[in-house]
C-alpha cells in the first residue's frame, strides 16, 4: 500500500495531555495502512517532537488565531517539503479553521475527515437540551442567561449548588448566589455570552469516544468510566463498560446528526434511577482515545480509512473490565534537537 503521511496535532503529552499522541500510537498499530506521522506542534517544548518512535517528523506551527493564511500555508510548506496527505486535528481552537479550509486543502492535496460547520456547533453547551431529547437521554436542568437578572432567577430556580458554564468553555461549581455571580463575570469577560446554569446531578462519570462516517454510520465506539482523574480533571486511571442506554446515545447521535470524524459524549450515569445525564460533546478526539485502541477499537485509523476510500473495519464489540493506567516516562535526547526546532522550526 502506498505510504499515507499523516499531520496530528495536539501532541503535548505533559501533565494537561493533548490527544495527539494516542491518536498517531493508534494510526501506527494498523499494520495495513503504511502511515507516516508529522508532527504538528506549538510549542518546541512538546514531548511528541522527540517521540521518534511515534511521530517521525515534527514541525511548529503558527497558532491559528494568529491569522488563517499563515497557518494554511504553514501546511502547504510542510506538503511541498516533506509530504502531507490528511491532516486529524485534534485540537479545539484549530477546528474551526481546518472546518472553513477543508475544500481549499483537499483541493491541493491534503485530505481532512472533520464536521461540518453546522455540525460544529452542535458542540455548544446551549444546544445540549435538544440533543439530548433527540438521542434519548437527559440533561440537568438548565437555564441559558445573558443577564444579572436572569441569573439571579436561574439560580433560584434551579437550586444551590449550580453549574455556571460558557457556552463553548469553561464550567465551575457555585455554591453560593455570590459566587455564581463571580464566576458568570469571570467567563463573560473570557469568552462571551451565553451562560449556561445547570443543576448539579450526581453519578459516576462515564464518557464515550465515537467517530461518524458522515452518512449516519459509526466508525467504532467505546464506552468507559473515570475512575482516578488528576487535579486538571484529566482521566489518569479508567475502565471500559457498557452502559447500554449511553452507548445507544452515542449511536443515536451519529445517526441523526450525520456526524462527520471522531467526537467524545461526556456523561454523569445514575445507575440507580437508570438515568444518564449528557454533560458535554467534544467534537474531536479525547486525550484517552488510545484506550478504545488498546481494546481493539481503532477509530482512528478507520477515519483514514474512510477518508481514502480503503475498506473499513466493522468493530463489533468489546470487552468491558478493561483497565486503563496513564503513566509518566523519561526521554533524554540531543540539545542539537530542541536548537534545531528553535531555529528551523521543523525537526
Amino acid at each position: 500500500m502506498d505510504q499515507i503521511i499523516v499531520g496530528v496535532s495536539g501532541i503535548n503529552a505533559v501533565d494537561n495531555p493533548g490527544p495527539g499522541i494516542g491518536v498517531a500510537k493508534s494510526l501506527k498499530e494498523d499494520k495495513d495502512l503504511n502511515i507516516k506521522i508529522v508532527g504538528l506542534a506549538y510549542d518546541a517544548m512538546e514531548p511528541g517532537i522527540y517521540m521518534d518512535w511515534i511521530v517521525d517528523k515534527s514541525f511548529i506551527m503558527p497558532y491559528p488565531s494568529g491569522g488563517h493564511d499563515a497557518f494554511i500555508n504553514r501546511l502547504y510548506y510542510i506538503k511541498e517539503t516533506y509530504g502531507l496527505d490528511f491532516v486529524l486535528p485534534v485540537l479545539d481552537a484549530e477546528l474551526p479553521v481546518y472546518i472553513k479550509y477543508a475544500e481549499e486543502l483537499e483541493k491541493n492535496g491534503i485530505k481532512t475527515f472533520l464536521p461540518t460547520l453546522e455540525q460544529f456547533k452542535l458542540r455548544g453547551k446551549d444546544r445540549l437540551t435538544e440533543i439530548a431529547q433527540n438521542i434519548g437521554i437527559d440533561i440537568p436542568k438548565s437555564e441559558v442567561v445573558t443577564s444579572y437578572d436572569e441569573l439571579i432567577k436561574a439560580v433560584e430556580k434551579i437550586g444551590l449548588p449550580v453549574m455556571v458554564k460558557g457556552a463553548f468553555y469553561k464550567a465551575y461549581r457555585a455554591y453560593t448566589t455570590q459566587e455564581a455571580v463571580s464566576y458568570y463575570n469571570k467567563i463573560v469577560a473570557q469568552w462571551g455570552y451565553p451562560i449556561i446554569v445547570q443543576q448539579v446531578v450526581s453519578g459516576e462519570e462515564m464518557n464515550v469516544v465515537a467517530a461518524g462516517d458522515g452518512e449516519g454510520n459509526s466508525l467504532g465506539m467505546v464506552g468507559i468510566k473515570k475512575m482516578w482523574i488528576t487535579e486538571l480533571g484529566k482521566i489518569w486511571t479508567g475502565v471500559t463498560i457498557k452502559n447500554e442506554k449511553m452507548l445507544s446515545a452515542a449511536g443515536k447521535f451519529i445517526e441523526i446528526y450525520k456526524w462527520r470524524g471522531a467526537f467524545e459524549l461526556e456523561c454523569i450515569v445514575d445507575i440507580e434511577n437508570d438515568k444518564v445525564y449528557l454533560i458535554e460533546i467534544n467534537p474531536r478526539f479525547p486525550a484517552w482515545s488510545y484506550f478504545a485502541t488498546g481494546v481493539g477499537i481503532n477509530i482512528a485509523s478507520n477515519i483514514v480509512r474512510k477518508a481514502f476510500n480503503l475498506p473499513v473495519i466493522d468493530y463489533p464489540d468489546y470487552e468491558a473490565g478493561k483497565l486503563y493506567v496513564r503513566f509518566t516516562d523519561d526521554l533524554v535526547t540531543d540539545m542539537e534537537r530542541f536548537q534545531k526546532i528553535i531555529t528551523r522550526g521543523e525537526s
